[in-house]
């Protein structure tokens, strides 16, 4: 078994990454002076894999949208009994989710984390799957993807994805479609389970007030040894170019809602980690609420208190986006298009340059003085290939130059995209 300790050194934080002989890395972050622990079973499976090869597949395998998601719901039942009514029994708080790029089994306690823990690491590796239980599971999650489409501010985003990205498969719902699920039977659903739950393709994540021997203990008993897969996943080629500029849907809203993106090349590993965090200290420069942009149209009412941006970035995706309520989506597009244009002209602020970075700076630092935020920026930089310690020195290091020069590259109005649900006509 390898043991490394990775240590902070701006703030002398660390924990301990476990190369352990079943396959899985394991990493601990004991935190003294906490109550609570927080532990994170995941895997590198979201709903974007829908392509994928092992070394013993000859042949690339395609399988349905929203198998992942299937894949996470169905976990949770064995043949025995339910797993949340096994930690009801310790006390904790259980839950799990699908994201594009990975799913996710966690537990958050005051007490008793051995023996949630060994609940997780136990039904995780445990799975059951019927005909008969995947085809109720199908019914089930249909109605969930009926209700959802009916959501507003999802069909926003999506259509908004759908206009941006011709082929990736981050245009396509995290649950997939109601004809995709039908696809799905239990032999898929193992042979999804067999290849991406593999514990050379997961991570165990446990920070708070536990302590590693008796974190490695459980994990020596419960954890099932396995032999590497070599898997590959696959995306189709996707174009730089958006599929169409603007998408209009409507339903029964109060204000239009909008969502503004900017397609842009993707990135991976440290070089991803620095690409987002130069973006968002230029979209905070741009578009936070002490900007003249976000004040200007809070002042005439073209925005208000909804208004949102964000990176928004995976694996073969990167774009910026806005989004919110407004009367007339189409002119904050165009104001934003104004103000970026200005600022490749004539330059971002450099004083509210070097405050958001700060503020970035202080944001960073008091996530690591929370158990949950330290669990999850662990396991998103272990699943990105990266240390969790890296973001914090890029931003450290970061130049206004950086920033200005992110602007300018990741921000083409040529690859823009307005996305506006409105108003059902006569209502």
């Amino acid at each position: 078994m390898q043991k490394e300790i990775i240590s902070n050194p701006r703030t002398g934080d660390q924990y301990l990454l476990v190369h352990h002989p079943s396959g899985l890395d394991i990493l601990i972050c004991e935190m003294d002076g906490f109550s609570t622990t927080e532990a994170l079973f995941a895997t590198k499976y979201g709903s974007i894999n829908t392509r994928f090869r092992t070394a013993q597949d000859p042949d690339i395998c395609v399988v349905p949208e929203g198998i992942a998601h299937f894949l996470e719901h169905k976990l949770f039942e064995n043949e025995d009994c339910d797993a949340f009514a096994l930690y009801a029994k310790t006390g904790a708080d259980a839950n799990a989710y699908t994201d594009f790029d990975k799913t996710c089994y966690l537990f958050s306690c005051s007490d008793h984390y051995q023996e949630s823990l060994g609940i997780l690491l136990s039904f995780v590796q445990e799975p059951y799957f019927t005909q008969a239980s995947v085809d109720k599971e199908q019914g089930i999650i249909g109605q969930e993807i009926r209700m959802i489409e009916d959501d507003p501010s999802w069909r926003v985003l999506f259509n908004l994805l759908k206009a941006m990205y011709h082929n990736h498969p981050v245009r396509i719902d995290i649950g997939g479609t109601v004809e995709s699920i039908a696809k799905i039977d239990a032999d898929l659903l193992y042979r999804c389970y067999n290849t991406f739950y593999n514990l050379h393709n997961m991570v165990l994540v446990v920070a708070g007030n536990v302590k590693a021997d008796e974190v490695l203990k459980i994990a020596d008993e419960k954890l099932k040894p396995c032999r590497d897969l070599s898997l590959e996943t696959f995306f189709p080629e996707e174009p730089a170019d958006v599929v169409k500029h603007e998408v209009t849907d409507h339903a029964a809203v109060g204000l239009p809602l909008f969502q503004i993106g900017f397609k842009s090349q993707p990135a991976s590993g440290i070089d991803l980690v620095r690409a987002e965090l130069e973006c968002y200290v230029a979209i905070s420069v741009l578009a936070d609420p002490a900007s003249p942009l976000y004040r200007s149209m809070l002042e005439e009412q073209l925005i208000n208190s909804a208004f949102s941006f964000e990176v928004f970035t995976g694996d073969g995706y990167f774009a910026n986006l806005f989004g919110g309520e407004s009367a007339d989506p189409y002119t904050v597009r165009d104001r934003i298009l104004a103000e970026i244009a200005r600022c490749k002209r004539e330059g971002l602020d450099r004083a509210h340059f070097e405050s958001v970075k700060k503020a970035c700076y202080g944001s960073m630092l008091r996530e690591s003085n929370n158990v949950g935020a330290t669990a999850t920026n662990l396991m998103n930089a272990h699943l990105a290939g990266v240390k969790p310690y890296d973001s914090l020195q890029i931003l450290a290091d970061m130049t206004y130059e950086q920033v200005q020069q992110a602007l300018c590259t990741r921000f083409d109005p040529e690859r823009v995209v307005l996305s506006v649900v409105e108003k059902e006509e006569g209502q």
